[in-house]
């Protein structure tokens, strides 16, 4: 089971406080994986991939750690199965699209 911990970051300007944010989330641990969607001068939302639910603190405390704070905590568990739920209607729509010849 995949788990996506999305975190809302304040405070982050630039690729050095991603760059920041991103090695001291890498230290926690079972993290596998981080990503930041960069929005200089508003939240940034960082996203923590791991195989199960992380505990909280650890993971606020890496962003301050960093020099930022974190404005909010979402977490999706089973995210690819989730992800694929949400995709399922679109694919469906693209399945019953009828075929026009000219």
């Amino acid at each position: 089971m995949t788990t996506i911990t999305t975190l809302a970051v304040d405070g982050m300007t630039c690729g050095h406080c991603v760059s920041s944010v991103t090695q001291e989330l890498r230290g926690v641990s079972d993290v596998q994986d981080v990503s930041v969607e960069l929005h200089a001068g508003a939240t940034s939302l960082v996203r923590v991939v791991s195989e199960q639910p992380l505990p909280e603190t650890p993971l606020r405390e890496a962003v301050d750690e960093a020099g930022y704070s974190v404005a909010s905590v979402d977490v999706l568990e089973n995210a690819v199965e989730a992800e694929a739920s949400a995709q399922a209607p679109a694919k469906q729509a693209l399945r019953t699209l009828p075929i026009v010849q000219a």
